[in-house]
């Protein structure tokens, strides 16, 4: 028989009280099958940490995990190193799933070790299992290694508004036959309403008569639209948080954010739930999560696919694009939807970086940038890169910021004004701000706006600017908004270029920094999106090889 287990509490990590679970009192926890000796104390540390779950006091759950870089907690959704990370995840979690042990199976590995595997029912049905690595040590037992499966959910609701099977389907045959598209809740699907990641916004709203023409473009071709998949807040951020859905998740860097504002395409392309998000990027929101997941991306050139059924955020930038795990399929979108007859046929085999844009980004993505063009020209993938020098980053972002946050106000202010209280702290103080800005210093700013893109002409003279799509890696969930709002200014410092100019951008997944992706990203003359692409393609070959 195995040893009498001392009292839940006394197994918490030192100076812990743990809290009572909210269901009644389970029954004492008694191993289903044993492998060696059980280690005293062992099973009391268990039903602590099972007792800190359902409390959801993440104190205590943070006690329980060894401390220290080399602790590892895994699930479907990722894997998470180091106990900071693991505490990070849980802080930033909604909250915790009530369940019961069903089976508890115990396999000791001498004397200060043990692997404990135990089945799970979650209150609201469904089946889980969870495999931990405990160890003896002088604060007590902790567990140093976890690996969590549960129940998928019928619709992860950070992702998707509404999915089908699929919920449109395209016309019969085709180039895209097959192809599964995710699109950003923006964009009118037949028989559907546009809710902008907003619910009081969906609840007005009525259905479309009609598909807009960008998605028209895809279901004539072959294909089908999964589902209608969450954005943030009116499109007006490039984070991918949403305070009425949630987080989307960032399969590419557990506990990481996925960027936005086509938060909910990015995930399920990512995620492999869809093949293709149908999107747009006003500020970045294509190239910024497809450069914190690791994907392709496309921002085409302004004007270059119909706006028409899409809710506007700024109409002066405003541009459709696509999300992709690959550059053929991307490219393949791209091909069916732009007029082929306005498309540049070649590009010059000219490349420019401009010292700010690097500098504007963290000093691990400086690093992996420089190494990538240093690379790529060293393997003759790319001419010599010249240096070219462009307006101050910081007054190009002003100039843009402040005619964008005027077109937005103009597009929603009336609604947002109408209900107060409605949207997330962080989108509603951009709103705050675009309120008070009155007409004549947005036309002064329009001025500066078509100088600023005359002066952009001038200077890349038809050469491709290559630069980080972001400033860097995803952040994490639980950075303080400080740092948030740093890397959001630093990153739309380097998008705006593409929107200021009009110009299509290609953020291809060509960097890493300690391990999570960055995106190179290449922007070109207007109406060279294909061109473009297939230079990006290249790119990626050299990197690669």
């Amino acid at each position: 028989m195995p040893p009498a287990a001392t009292s839940p509490a006394a197994a918490l990590p030192a100076g812990r009280p743990v809290r009572a679970a909210p269901s009644a009192a389970a029954p004492e926890l008694r191993p289903t099958s044993i492998t060696g000796e059980l280690p005293g104390g062992l099973l009391a540390a268990f039903e602590a940490y099972e007792a800190a779950l359902a409390a959801n006091d993440l104190e205590a759950l943070a006690g329980f995990f060894a401390p220290g870089p080399d602790t590892l907690r895994g699930d479907a959704a990722g894997l998470l190193v180091g106990s900071d990370a693991i505490a990070g995840f849980r802080a930033g979690r909604p909250g915790v799933v009530r369940r019961s042990i069903r089976s508890l199976h115990v396999r000791a590995i001498g004397t200060d070790h043990a692997l404990i595997v135990a089945e799970n029912a979650p209150v609201a049905g469904g089946a889980g299992l969870v495999t931990q690595l405990w160890s003896r040590t002088a604060a007590g037992w902790r567990i140093e290694a976890a690996q969590v499966a549960a129940s998928a959910p019928a619709i992860d609701r950070t992702i998707w508004r509404v999915v089908g099977t699929p919920l449109v389907a395209g016309e019969a045959g085709g180039t895209l036959a097959g192809v599964r598209v995710a699109v950003k809740d923006l964009f009118d699907v037949a028989g559907f309403a546009v809710g902008a990641g907003t619910p009081a916004y969906l609840e007005s709203a009525t259905a479309a008569t009609e598909s807009a023409p960008s998605l028209t473009a895809l279901l004539r071709v072959g294909a089908s639209v999964i589902g209608i998949a969450q954005t943030d807040e009116f499109a007006y951020s490039i984070a991918g948080t949403n305070v009425h859905s949630g987080t989307p998740p960032n399969p590419r860097v557990p506990g990481g954010l996925p960027g936005g504002s086509s938060s909910g395409p990015a995930a399920a392309v990512a995620l492999g739930q869809a093949d293709l998000g149908l999107a747009t990027d006003t500020a970045g929101s294509i190239r910024v999560p497809a450069s914190y997941q690791g994907l392709w991306g496309l921002r085409t050139s302004h004007g270059a696919v119909s706006r028409d059924g899409v809710l506007p955020l700024a109409p002066s930038f405003d541009t459709v694009g696509w999300l992709a795990r690959n550059p053929e399929l991307l490219r393949a979108a791209a091909a069916v939807s732009l007029d082929t007859d306005k498309q540049l046929p070649l590009l010059p085999a000219r490349f420019a970086v401009c010292t700010q844009t690097v500098f504007a980004a963290e000093e691990g993505v400086q690093a992996a940038f420089v190494a990538a063009v240093d690379r790529l020209e060293g393997s003759g993938h790319l001419s010599a890169v010249e240096i070219v020098s462009l307006d101050p980053l910081t007054r190009l972002f002003e100039t843009f910021r402040t005619v964008q946050a005027a077109e937005a106000w103009h597009a929603h202010g009336d609604w947002v004004d109408a209900h107060p209280g409605t949207l997330g702290p962080d989108v509603r103080s951009r709103f705050a701000f675009a309120s008070l800005i009155d007409e004549d210093e947005a036309g002064a700013h329009r001025i500066d706006l078509a100088e600023a893109r005359e002066r952009l002409d001038a200077a890349l003279d038809g050469r491709i600017l290559l630069l980080p799509s972001t400033s860097s890696t995803a952040p994490a969930r639980t950075s303080s908004g400080a740092r948030i709002e740093a890397i959001r200014t630093a990153t739309l410092s380097l998008t705006c270029l593409a929107a200021i100019g009009g110009y299509p951008a290609v953020s291809l997944p060509g960097l890493s920094v300690a391990g999570a992706p960055v995106g190179l990203s290449l922007v070109g003359p207007r109406h060279s999106d294909l061109a473009l692409l297939d230079l990006a393609a290249g790119l990626a070959a050299g990197l690669e090889g």
